[in-house]
C-alpha cells in the first residue's frame, strides 16, 4: 500500500474525490492550484495546497511545475484525476525519473491507447470489431474519398488522434461541411491536447454508447461490468446508467471479452475504461476507444458494486494485486441494484435547444440528501466560477436497489427538484426534462436524441413548472450588460506562455472596458454569443466586412464557436484580444454598417450567374461521360446496322409524348366516307402518338385500324401474326407500301 503523502494534480470535484478516498486509506494530501482558482474548494479538501506559477489550464499542464511542488511538499505519489495530464505519458515517465509513483497506467499503455488511431489498429489484430475508417493522420482530401465511398447517405465522424471528452470531434452528413468541420476539429485538438491530426470512420447513426470498465495489475485483467453512456450532447455525456438497462446479455458478454482481450494485450495495470457503440438496430457492436483513466462517470459503477474504485486505484499503485483485492474474474461482484449519474453543469439553454455556458457567483447552492442520494461537487455559497475551466460544477448520483430503469429515473428527478443553484445558470431544467421523457423511460434513447429533441426538451425545461422542493429565499437581480472579462487573458497560441504572466493583474477584471454607453449612433455592436475565450481575431480596426463573414472565435465547453457579422459594414474598434476570456454578451466589436464600400464589396456581393461550382462543374463532367458524343465507337456500331442508340430512342419517345406531328391533310375524294372518316382518322393518329405506339416504328405508315368494341387497335400492332385473316374492312401496317386486299 502507498504511504506518504500524495500530491492530486488536479481541481474541482474530482479533486476533492480523491483527497476523501486517500484520507480514508491514511494518506496525507496535498492540493494544487494557480493564481486565479485559489477559491476552489479542493484547496480547503486537502491537508495542504501548494501554488502554482500562471494561471487558468495552462497552470495544470505545467509538468515541471507539477513535479517541482511534488518535491516541495514531499510527495511520493501523484494522482492525475481525469483530463488535463490524465494521460499524458511524457507525465507518467517524468514521475518515474523523479522517484514519484504516478497512480495511473504506465507509460507504454498511456502512448498505446493515447492514440486513437493505433489502438483501431490493436483492436482490429484481436479480432474486436471496428467502424470503418481513414489512416492517421488523414487530410481533407482523404476524408471526402472516404466519405464518397459510403454512398448515398453515408456520414462520417471526425475525431482527433489524440485527447477524449468529445473535444475535436464532430459528425459531418454532407460533403459541403467536411472542410469547416475539420478546421475546428484540428484547431480544437491542437489546442487542448498539443496534436492537431485527426482520422475519420463511418457514422452509426442509431446507437447506444456503452463502456466496459476495466481493472488491471500488469499481469491479470478483470472487469467492473457496463455502463450506459447514450445521453449525451454534442459527443459529451451528461447522464450515465449502470448497469446499461435493457442490454442483451450475449452483447454484454461480446463487449466484455472483447474489452478484457485489448486490455490483457497491453498488460494494463490500474483503471481504464473501454468505449463501445451498439448499433441499436442490429445489436452488432464496434470499438471506438480506450480511456486509461478514471472516468467521470466511476460513481455509478461505484453505487452498484460497493467498491471505491479511487481506493482500488491507490492500492495496486502500491503493488496490491487483483487477487489480493478479490477482484479476480470468477470474484467480480454482481451489480446490486441500478445506478444513475447526472452532470450539473453551468450553462443556459435558448429556446431552439442550443446551449451555452454561464458563470456568476453562487447566491444559493443546497443540495439534496438521503439514502441513495450522493453529491460530489466542488461549489459553495459566494463561489464565483470561471470561464476559463471545464463547466462541470455538481454531480448527482442515486442508487436504488431494484434494478429498473423507472425508478432510478424517477428518484433522481426527485433528487434535481430538490436541489436550489441561484447565481449563475445550471441545466436542471433540462435534466428534469430528460429524466421524465418517455423515450429515456423506456429505455429506447440513442446518443443522437437529445440533439434531436432538443427543442422540444427546451422547451419543457423552460416551461417552468417543475416542482421546487425547497425554500427560494435569494433571487437574482438582473445584471445587465457585462463589460468586464470574465477572468484572466491568456495566450491562445502558446499555453505555457501564461506562466509569464504578471501578478499585478487582478482576475476577472478587464485592464481595457469599453465605455457601451458612449456607442455612436448608427454603429452596430457585436457582442459575444456565450462565454467563452478569444482564440482568433479575423479583423482589424477598418477592415471591410461582409455580412456572415468570420469576425472571431471563441472556445467554451471544449468546443470552438465562430462569430459572424450580422451586416455588411467597416470595423471601426475592436474591444477584445487574443487569450481574453469573457462573459456572455460583452462588446467584442463595434462595426459601421454600409450599404457599400467600394469595388471590392460589390464586386464581393455580384453573383455570377453562369458561374458553375466544382461540385457541379465535376457531376455535369461524369454525366456526359455517359452522352453518345463520348461513345463514338458504340455509335459507329449502331449507325452500321441503321440502327439508333438507346438515348435516341429514348428522344424519339419523348418528342413523341410531347407534340404529335399534324395529320396529312387528304381531299375528300380520296377515300370512300369522305372528309369524316379523315378527321376520324386524324384523331385516332393524335390518340397513338401520345400513347407512344406510332413513334415506337417511326418507319411505319397506319393506313388502317381494325375496329373493336369500345376502341381503336392499329392493325401495326397485330402486323407480326401471319396467321390471321384481316377482316373486309380493315387495312394492315406496311412499310413504305400499299394497302393490299384482304386474302
Amino acid at each position: 500500500m502507498l504511504a506518504g503523502t500524495l500530491l492530486v494534480a488536479n481541481r474541482g470535484e474530482i479533486a476533492i474525490r480523491i483527497c476523501r478516498a486517500a484520507a480514508e486509506v491514511g494518506l496525507r494530501t496535498v492540493a494544487v492550484f494557480p493564481a486565479d482558482d485559489e477559491a476552489s474548494l479542493h484547496t480547503r479538501k486537502a491537508d495542504a495546497a501548494h501554488q502554482l506559477p500562471g494561471r487558468g489550464v495552462a497552470a495544470y499542464l505545467d509538468i515541471d511545475a507539477i513535479i517541482a511542488a511534488a518535491r516541495a511538499t514531499g510527495a511520493t505519489a501523484i494522482h492525475p484525476g481525469y483530463g488535463f495530464l490524465s494521460e499524458n505519458a511524457t507525465f507518467a515517465r517524468r514521475c518515474a525519473e523523479a522517484g514519484i509513483i504516478f497512480v495511473g497506467p504506465a507509460p507504454e499503455t498511456l502512448e498505446r491507447f493515447g492514440d486513437k488511431h493505433a489502438a483501431r489498429q490493436l483492436a482490429h489484430s484481436l479480432g474486436v470489431p471496428t467502424l470503418p475508417g481513414t489512416a492517421a493522420p488523414t487530410s481533407v482530401a482523404d476524408a471526402r474519398a472516404f466519405l464518397k465511398s459510403l454512398g448515398r447517405g453515408g456520414a462520417v465522424m471526425v475525431k482527433a488522434v489524440a485527447g477524449g471528452g468529445g473535444r475535436g470531434m464532430r459528425p459531418v452528413t454532407a460533403e459541403s461541411d467536411l472542410d469547416e468541420a475539420f478546421a475546428r476539429c484540428s484547431s480544437e485538438a491542437l489546442s487542448g491536447f498539443g496534436n492537431g491530426d485527426l482520422y475519420v470512420e463511418r457514422l452509426v447513426r442509431r446507437a447506444r454508447h456503452i463502456e466496459v470498465q476495466v481493472i488491471g495489475d500488469g499481469r491479470a485483467v478483470s472487469h467492473l461490468w457496463e455502463r450506459d453512456c447514450s445521453l449525451q450532447r454534442r459527443r459529451q455525456k451528461i447522464v450515465e446508467i449502470a448497469p446499461a438497462p435493457g442490454l442483451d446479455p450475449k452483447v454484454r458478454d461480446r463487449l466484455i471479452e472483447a474489452a478484457l482481450k485489448l486490455a490483457a494485450a497491453a498488460n494494463y495495470k490500474n483503471l481504464g475504461t473501454v468505449e463501445f457503440l451498439v448499433d441499436a438496430e442490429t445489436g452488432q457492436h464496434f470499438f471506438i476507444e480506450t480511456n486509461p483513466r478514471l472516468q467521470v462517470e466511476h460513481t455509478v459503477t461505484e453505487e452498484v458494486t460497493g467498491l471505491n474504485l479511487v481506493e482500488l486505484q491507490l492500492r495496486i499503485a502500491g503493488g496490491a494485486t487483483l487477487a489480493d483485492l478479490g477482484l479476480t474474474r470468477d470474484r467480480v461482484p454482481p451489480p446490486r441494484g441500478m445506478a444513475l449519474q447526472a452532470r450539473i453543469n453551468l450553462e443556459s439553454i435558448a429556446a431552439d435547444g442550443t446551449v451555452k455556458p454561464g458563470g456568476g457567483t453562487l447566491t444559493a447552492f443546497e443540495m439534496p440528501s438521503g439514502r441513495g442520494i450522493r453529491i460530489d461537487s466542488n461549489g459553495y455559497v459566494g463561489y464565483r466560477t470561471s470561464a476559463v475551466y471545464d463547466p462541470l460544477l455538481a454531480k448527482l448520483i442515486v442508487h436504488t436497489g431494484a434494478a429498473r430503469l423507472g425508478d432510478v429515473l424517477t428518484k433522481a428527478f426527485h433528487a434535481l427538484c430538490e436541489m436550489h443553484v441561484a447565481g449563475a445558470p445550471t441545466n436542471i431544467p433540462l435534466l428534469q426534462a430528460l429524466l421524465t421523457d418517455e423515450t429515456v423511460r423506456i429505455g429506447r434513447a440513442d446518443t443522437e436524441f437529445v440533439e434531436a429533441n432538443a427543442a422540444d426538451l427546451a422547451m419543457r425545461a423552460n416551461a417552468g413548472h417543475r416542482p421546487h422542493l425547497y425554500f427560494a429565499t435569494t433571487t437574482e437581480a438582473d445584471r445587465g450588460p457585462v463589460t468586464g472579462r470574465a477572468g484572466a487573458k491568456v495566450d491562445a497560441v502558446d499555453p505555457l506562455a501564461v506562466l509569464a504572466y504578471g501578478q499585478a493583474a487582478r482576475p476577472g477584471v478587464s485592464s481595457h472596458k469599453p465605455d457601451e454607453s458612449a456607442l455612436p449612433d448608427g454603429m452596430l455592436a457585436v457582442r459575444a454569443p456565450l462565454q467563452g475565450t478569444i482564440v482568433s481575431l479575423a479583423v482589424e480596426e477598418g477592415a471591410t466586412v461582409l455580412r456572415g463573414a468570420q469576425l472571431a472565435i471563441m472556445e467554451a465547453m471544449k468546443m470552438e464557436h465562430v462569430v459572424a457579422a450580422d451586416a455588411t459594414g467597416i470595423v471601426r474598434e475592436v474591444h477584445v484580444t487574443l487569450g481574453d476570456t469573457i462573459w456572455e454578451g460583452q462588446l467584442l466589436l463595434t462595426v459601421e454598417p454600409v450599404d457599400g464600400v467600394g469595388q471590392t464589396v460589390a464586386e464581393s456581393d455580384t453573383v455570377d450567374l453562369d458561374h458553375i461550382r466544382p461540385d457541379l462543374a465535376e457531376m455535369l463532367a461524369r454525366r456526359a461521360l455517359t452522352r453518345d458524343e463520348k461513345r463514338p465507337d458504340a455509335t459507329a456500331r449502331r449507325r452500321k446496322t441503321k440502327q439508333r442508340t438507346v438515348r435516341e430512342n429514348v428522344r424519339a419517345v419523348d418528342r413523341c409524348r410531347t407534340a404529335p406531328p399534324p395529320w396529312p391533310r387528304r381531299p375528300a375524294h380520296a377515300q370512300p366516307g369522305g372528309r369524316p372518316r379523315h378527321r376520324r382518322r386524324a384523331r385516332q393518329w393524335r390518340s397513338l402518338w401520345r400513347s407512344g405506339v406510332a413513334c415506337r416504328h417511326p418507319g411505319l405508315r397506319l393506313h388502317g385500324f381494325r375496329r373493336h368494341p369500345g376502341r381503336a387497335q392499329p392493325l401495326e400492332d397485330r402486323s407480326h401474326d401471319r396467321r390471321r385473316r384481316a377482316g373486309p374492312h380493315a387495312a394492315r401496317a406496311v412499310r413504305g407500301g400499299r394497302r393490299r386486299a384482304p386474302g
